[in-house]
């Protein structure tokens, strides 16, 4: 069955008793399908993407995966998405964007085109939820555990829900800081973490840090088998990741990954 995607833009504010979230897949078609294996039994009525799904090493099987989930959804795009339209409007790339660019069909183009900038949810037991990437303001702001009080307020200038989702980081954290309840699901596909997995959470009526574990190694085989010109490296990431205090220093030094 094809998802029934949700028209967040609809009149009125979308309402969910539980939300699955995830985000940051990158083409780990192993580890998203560990993760959809488990939501049968969350009892889950609406699945949210938060962006960077197809960047990465598979991203026909994980459109396709994405696409067979039974639930309502909503997909917000990230930067993968948006370097991916840039590069279809003609913008010189990398070696690997270009592989990038080489190796999703117009199907998932298509898939990818329905995306949305944000979302907000009705969420009970937590209210409306705003939903987005890098922040409500920016599809590259790196949010972290540590983000001072001062950058919360300036990203969350004019939005009125107090519980924002956002991605991008790599790192699962739920926090309170500056009147906003902060949340990162965590990434299901390259997570910068201690324990391997693919994290993910559930929301309502409280907020659910998940994990589930998969064959990494599975993963790791694919990118060998691969041409992507960066294979090496994330093969590296993802069998040793950086650590969540050496990924929050970086992000926390530099505010925008690009």
């Amino acid at each position: 069955m094809l998802i029934r995607e949700v028209d967040p833009s609809s009149e009125g504010t979308r309402r969910a008793k539980r939300v699955a979230v995830i985000a940051d897949v990158h083409g780990n078609a192993p580890a998203l399908r560990a993760v959809l294996g488990e939501l049968a039994g969350s009892e889950a009525d609406l699945f949210v993407s938060l962006g960077d799904a197809t960047w990465g090493i598979q991203p026909e099987e994980t459109r396709e995966l994405l696409q067979a989930v039974e639930l309502p959804a909503i997909f917000v795009a990230g930067n993968g998405e948006r370097a991916l339209r840039e590069l279809r409007d003609g913008r010189d790339g990398t070696a690997r964007e270009r592989w990038m660019l080489d190796h999703h069909s117009p199907a998932t183009y298509a898939f990818l085109d329905t995306f949305v900038e944000h979302a907000v949810v009705h969420v009970d037991g937590l209210g409306d939820v705003r939903f987005c990437h890098g922040s409500p303001r920016n599809d590259t702001e790196l949010v972290t555990p540590a983000t001072p009080e001062h950058r919360i307020r300036a990203m969350t200038e004019g939005v009125p829900e107090q519980v924002v989702l956002t991605a991008h980081t790599h790192l699962q954290f739920d926090r309170d800081v500056a009147g906003i309840r902060s949340v990162n699901p965590g990434s299901v596909g390259m997570p910068y973490a201690e324990q391997p997995g693919a994290f993910w959470a559930l929301l309502g009526p409280h907020v659910e840090l998940r994990r589930t574990s998969y064959d990494l190694e599975e993963t790791a085989r694919a990118y060998r088998e691969s041409d992507d010109p960066a294979a090496d490296a994330m093969i590296e990431t993802l069998l040793a990741p950086p650590g969540p205090d050496e990924v929050t220093a970086h992000a926390e030094a530099h505010e925008f990954s690009e």
